[in-house]
């Protein structure tokens, strides 16, 4: 089932010239390359903390992970106790959530295990709550107060 996302009223720190457009990441803190995936990124970002109330404290975005001997990237990933609770994949909107898009994230799920996965291009948004090999769909993400 996809969940509705209303995204907070924007309030980033865009550079527009000169060069390409930069955006500022208040989890990185610096100025990164604004392309369309960016874009869903930074929104995600400032949804899970204005309207879910996630601590930014808790955030991670853009770390490496290792699958086999390939390197890849996770693009969003909170903590709960100092461990890998809920992992986010990114995608530009023109970007269709698919199969692809979830055999991505599953295959990053084995390197690193987490509760909850979330798929999003920003117009369409999954939740899939993990418990050993089997998920299911959630009709939200779910608050920061309810996992606390």
């Amino acid at each position: 089932m996809m969940i509705p996302i209303a995204f907070p009223e924007p309030t980033f720190t865009v550079r527009a010239a000169p060069g390409p457009a930069m955006i500022r990441d208040m989890i990185r803190k610096k100025f990164v390359m604004l392309t369309p995936e960016e874009w869903v990124r930074q929104n995600f970002i400032h949804y899970l903390i204005k309207v879910k109330h996630y601590p930014t404290g808790l955030l991670s975005v853009e770390k490496e992970l290792r699958l086999g001997t390939m390197r890849k990237r996770y693009d969003l990933l909170v903590y709960k106790n100092d461990t890998p609770w809920m992992m986010i994949e990114c995608k530009e909107q023109a970007t269709k959530i698919n199969a692809s898009v979830l055999d991505q994230i599953l295959r990053y799920n084995m390197s690193l295990p987490v509760q909850y996965l979330v798929l999003t291009n920003g117009a369409e948004t999954y939740c899939i709550e993990r418990d050993g090999k089997s998920g299911r769909l959630l009709q939200a993400i779910p608050d920061y107060q309810d996992i606390a």
